[in-house]
């Protein structure tokens, strides 16, 4: 059987503030009350919950074990009460938005502080990760919506589609790419297919998906075998890894901008035109999305076709 609600509360509160009196204060109840709630609780449970010492409270395992359960539902509880309580006619409350890391880091921040300057009741909590766990964290209700990095043509999902809708926002110019010292040193010019696959390449995929993408998409065929120098999870570590000279990569243009207009890094191209990925928006398919959701995601939208971004992705 469950112990009394209203003396779990009151225990948070002891705990919380380490004082029967701050607690009852906190509560707008009496001392004694708090006292007798106490009582009960440590009968109902069978367990001691505090030992005075010199006019202090020291919780015991008992009570650290027991707080360990409680805080999160209080808190999660209380949180939950204060987005009931927000206004339903402004966009207010707490929007938990998914995006890949690169992406996520580099416009997230300037967009909901932009948005922020007109709804300053709305806050935000970013988690940055790969499709996959953003899309699990979708499903579970953990984030409101996700920006996500489709890698296909647009309109095609294959995560499963039933569950989402899916809106391509923009796209991102896929580019295989190395430093000028790489380039001169290793390339010159030619970028036959035979020259480029047998190079180091840097990939921050293990499976290689990205880079047979690439080779595929400009050559119709692929390397029986290339010569990854290193894989990593951090494309901030890929791109490191092509400014330092270690290999060929791929990478999205607009992520390197600065670095291929002052010419330190250098595209490969082909007479084929770029591929593509595609920055979408992903909410799950039957959710309704609130008043804040649905303002943001306008203002998104139009931050996103500002010239300055656009240039960005797609170098000018």
């Amino acid at each position: 059987m469950l112990p009394d609600f209203n003396r779990l509360k009151v225990f948070y509160y002891i705990y919380s503030l380490k004082s029967i009196v701050s607690a009852a204060r906190a509560l707008h109840i009496s001392q004694p009350a708090v006292s007798q709630q106490l009582q009960k609780l440590e009968s109902e449970i069978q367990a001691t919950l505090f030992i005075r010492l010199h006019k202090k409270l020291v919780p015991t395992n008992a009570a650290n074990r027991l707080f360990s359960l409680v805080q999160p539902f209080i808190d999660s509880l209380q949180e939950g009460m204060d987005n009931l309580r927000q206004p339903i006619d402004r966009p207010a409350g707490l929007l938990r938005i998914g995006a890949p890391r690169e992406f996520g880091k580099e416009y997230l921040p300037l967009l909901s502080h932009t948005f922020r300057e007109k709804y300053q009741e709305v806050t935000f909590n970013f988690s940055f990760d790969e499709s996959a766990p953003l899309l699990a964290m979708l499903r579970a209700g953990e984030i409101d919506f996700a920006l996500v990095d489709v890698f296909m043509p647009k309109g095609q999902f294959l995560e499963t589609p039933h569950l989402f809708s899916i809106e391509p926002l923009i796209a991102e110019e896929l580019i295989l790419a190395c430093s000028q010292d790489y380039y001169h040193k290793e390339i010159a010019g030619d970028h036959s297919f035979a020259n480029l696959a047998a190079k180091a390449f840097v990939s921050d995929k293990d499976d290689l998906a990205i880079l047979i993408h690439w080779f595929r998409h400009h050559f119709s065929r692929t390397a029986a075998k290339l010569n990854v120098v290193m894989t990593t999870n951090s494309h901030e570590a890929l791109i490191s890894g092509i400014r330092l000279g270690m290999g060929l990569g791929v990478t999205s243009a607009h992520l390197v901008f600065a670095g291929l207009t002052n010419g330190s890094i250098i595209p490969v191209e082909t007479n084929k035109k770029n591929a593509e990925s595609w920055i979408s928006l992903v909410q799950l398919l039957d959710k309704v999305p609130t008043l804040t959701e649905r303002t943001f995601i306008t203002h998104l939208k139009n931050g996103m076709q500002k010239t300055e971004i656009l240039q960005k992705f797609s170098r000018g």
